[in-house]
């Protein structure tokens, strides 16, 4: 069986030690902190022939990966992009505002000057416009059809005003954006030209813990270069977007990968590289890959129309904490709790409601709030599903006909809240509509800062709407609910709570003695 030889602590020695710390030197001298995006390029050849390259790896595998290697690399392709920006914008256009990505991006100008700047024109004299300039970018991508489709990163080609595509031999096309998704941080790009290309599959298959992978692309602009390892983790959440749910592999990725391909033994693309986290700026083994199931989905989507269209269900969902689960009577803390469906929503319009715990999707069974966003936006609008969800102590099943999201929206989720130990509620209490904050509710009017609902996040102002599963106007009705649930053997009660615009679900345990 092939094993990697392991190196973490064996004492250097020889010239392979003076090579190793030189190495090593070279990748403290790049580092730059934090979890990052990268965008370097890599060139690679193209056979006279284009076929199907993910179609001919044979399952009889030699030790190394030469045989996986030599068949794929040939559709793994640079990207050059020149982008124009004036002085408004920086070279880290187009994160997503306080994203991880944003913030590298701006670690790394602060650090190495940002990308290379080239100023077009000239600025009025004694003031006037100020001169344009063209910001210079680079990452990988991987060709997917014999025509010249490309998938790489958002962040590669975002605001590209040309695109260049460039394979190992030195041989150059132009290319153009076909789309781009923000949300999933991946781009289409076609190759303009009628030339035949060799061309890559995404896998149909799944991707385990603990699979071999080979990751292709051209970490700090070295040139093509190939490194392996295997799956550390799947469903990894980075604070990307909104639909996180990464493959975490070892297989080494530097600055310079971002777009290219990760391969499995059979030679389909099991993921697309995105990110890594290292405090160095080198790889220390923690890389992420979109998945094939989620890229693929969205590249068809770019490839019909050059927009991602996904299914909406319009609630606002937050996590089932085990006070919460307890408060509802139901085992386990997997799915999600609706806080709020959205008015006019396809939700509230099959019936939803404020309390309703979505357990499973067409079966499938929700772990959290992410698994319910990530499968409602990968179903087709206009597409029914069946929302499994826990009411008044039983489960039952609602058909719903999904709408479709915005493009600005996103899956509205409220932060969990952790449990406490502190059994005292410590609030005092009024009729809102006497306080003149709402019309209903009960209105909380002083808190104790070190009582179990400060620790929950109740605060001044805030509006209870419900407890325990009834609707309050005063202090008595929520003292009644307190004891309705201390006769049913609950440890906590759950309080449905108004603050600002958001509404959320609090569950407060029951003070005993």
């Amino acid at each position: 069986m092939m094993k990697a030889p392991n190196t973490a602590h064996t004492p250097a020695k020889g010239s392979f030690a003076r090579r190793r710390k030189a190495l090593a030197a070279g990748t403290v001298a790049m580092g730059v902190a934090g979890l990052l995006a990268t965008e370097m390029f890599i060139a690679t050849p193209t056979p006279a022939n284009a076929e199907n390259l993910s179609a001919g790896v044979s399952q009889q595998h030699a030790p190394g990966f030469a045989d996986i290697v030599e068949r794929v690399s040939p559709a793994v392709v640079s990207i050059r992009v020149k982008s124009e920006s004036g002085p408004e914008l920086s070279s880290f256009q187009g994160m997503p505002e306080g994203s991880p990505f944003e913030r590298f991006f701006k670690q790394f100008e602060d650090q190495f000057g940002g990308q290379q700047q080239m100023p077009r024109g000239r600025g009025a004299p004694g003031g006037g416009k100020a001169p344009h300039q063209f910001s210079m970018g680079q990452g990988s991508g991987f060709i997917i059809s014999s025509d010249g489709y490309v998938v790489t990163n958002n962040h590669v080609v975002d605001h590209a005003e040309e695109v260049t595509v460039v394979m190992n031999d030195g041989k150059t096309y132009t290319a153009k954006v076909i789309g781009t998704d923000e949300k999933t941080d991946l781009a289409l790009v076609k190759i303009e030209g009628e030339e035949s290309f060799p061309f890559v599959a995404f896998t149909d298959g799944d991707v385990r813990v603990g699979d071999w992978v080979v990751a292709v692309g051209n970490p700090f602009g070295l040139g093509g270069s190939v490194t392996a390892g295997i799956v550390s983790a799947r469903g990894r959440e980075i604070g990307a977007g909104p639909y996180d749910d990464f493959l975490q592999i070892d297989a080494p990725i530097n600055k310079g990968n971002s777009g290219g391909p990760t391969f499995n033994l059979d030679g389909k693309v099991v993921g697309v590289n995105t990110a890594i986290y290292s405090p160095s700026g080198g790889s220390v083994g923690i890389g992420f890959a979109i998945p094939a199931s989620i890229a693929s989905q969205v590249i068809e989507d770019l490839k019909d129309d050059g927009t991602v269209t996904r299914g909406w269900l319009g609630v606002q969902i937050q996590p089932i904490t085990p006070d919460i689960a307890d408060s509802l009577g139901l085992e386990g803390i997997k799915g999600a709790l609706v806080a709020q469906p959205q008015d006019d929503s396809p939700a509230a319009k099959a019936g939803i409601e404020a309390g309703d715990a979505i357990l499973a999707i067409d079966g499938e069974t929700m772990d959290n709030p992410r698994d319910v966003a990530r499968t409602v936006a990968s179903k087709a609008p206009g597409s029914t599903v069946t929302l499994t969800v826990w009411r008044d102590g039983k489960k039952q099943d609602i058909k719903v006909d999904l709408g479709t999201l915005d493009p600005d929206m996103q899956a509205q989720m409220t932060p969990g809240v952790e449990p406490g130990t502190d059994l005292s509620f410590g609030m005092r209490l009024a009729p809102a509509k006497e306080m003149g904050v709402d019309e209903t509710g009960v209105a909380v009017v002083e808190l104790d800062p070190d009582s179990v609902a400060a620790e929950k996040g109740f605060k001044v102002g805030d509006v209870i709407l419900n407890a325990g599963g009834a609707d309050v106007s005063s202090p008595a009705d929520i003292k009644k609910s307190i004891e309705v649930a201390e006769n049913e053997g609950r440890k906590a009660v759950l309080f449905r709570v108004r603050s600002g615009d958001q509404i959320r679900f609090v569950a407060l345990p029951i003070e005993k003695g």
